[in-house]
């Protein structure tokens, strides 16, 4: 198959690449810059065709896409930064980028009959109660900018498309860009004590895992909303510093504290970011290995 992913220069789009060469696709990645600007590791990525695609750009998005006529679109490319987003100079910006960026993607998608991956997240949802978040649930009531803008990014997707995968994760790490573990381990090596949060409860999504899954769905017609985050239980962004300062070896003290306490975040966070994904094993779908396996498998690889 011939496969189109926006968003390479990112975590997720970069092991996208990777995983569908490896498995003899004909990947093509795209971002904003000019060339691709993820990290040289000499991979699948670094080779592929790369084409510069502002997804704000109906027009250009509309010609790109028509003229490399994939089968798949994997739709990685989207505004992450979450407190940046509640700014007040960035919230149109944000809108333009996770809702019109998507909607641009998915009638382009429509015009060729090409299947579309896009990628959401837990914030869709308040994040109340301790009951894990179902993937067909439609209470929507996100929290803050960026959770917005990416529901608003689901209903573009299923509103205008029938051949869809909605794919939700949380607390993503891979090895191409930014990601709690790299940064809490810089400063866990200049720090003899850290205050991490324990009242927000969910389970990490290594990207390279992942990326397999999103390959296994592009192969299949099993369409829909799913929930793909690494097994090994629920735990909290403590639990999570505390595992891989132990695999890391670092002997910084963690302490526990509420989001109250933290007080740093300018955007709310949900403290219930349980995913439900049985659905995946119910439709056929390998389940993504523990979190506690791919943070050991991530440090071997992280140069960090």
């Amino acid at each position: 198959m011939k496969i189109f992913v926006t968003g390479v220069n990112g975590q997720l789009g970069h092991d996208v690449i990777n995983e569908l060469t490896k498995r003899g696709h004909v990947g093509i990645g795209s971002d904003i810059t000019p060339e691709y600007a993820g990290i040289d590791d000499d991979s699948a990525v670094t080779k592929a065709e790369y084409v510069c695609l502002d997804i704000t750009d109906e027009e250009a998005v509309n010609k790109t896409i028509k003229e490399i006529n994939p089968e798949v679109i994997v739709h990685c490319a989207a505004w992450t930064a979450v407190d940046m987003a509640e700014d007040d100079d960035k919230v149109e910006l944000v809108k333009k980028v996770n809702a019109g960026g998507t909607k641009n993607i998915a009638l382009a998608a429509k015009s060729i009959d090409a299947k579309m991956i896009y990628l959401s997240t837990d914030y869709v949802f308040d994040g109340q109660g301790e009951k894990p978040w179902e993937p067909d649930c439609k209470d929507y009531k996100p929290l803050n900018v960026y959770g917005q803008t990416k529901l608003d990014g689901e209903l573009a997707v299923s509103e205008n498309l029938e051949k869809y995968y909605i794919v939700r994760i949380a607390w993503v790490f891979g090895l191409n860009g930014k990601n709690f573990i790299k940064t809490m381990i810089n400063v866990g090596k200049t720090h003899d004590e850290v205050r991490v949060v324990n009242d927000q409860i969910g389970t990490p999504t290594y990207t390279y895992d992942l990326s397999r899954l999103l390959i296994d769905m592009a192969e299949t017609d099993k369409y829909g909303y799913y929930h793909a985050t690494n097994e090994g239980g629920y735990i909290s962004w403590y639990d999570f510093c505390v595992e891989f300062y132990k695999q890391y070896g670092l002997s910084t003290k963690v302490i526990p504290v509420t989001t109250a306490e933290y007080g740093l975040s300018k955007a709310k966070r949900p403290f219930n970011s349980r995913l439900e994904k049985s659905k995946l094993v119910e439709n056929g779908f390998k389940p993504l290995p523990t979190w506690q396996d791919a943070v050991a498998r991530y440090l071997k690889e992280a140069s960090l």
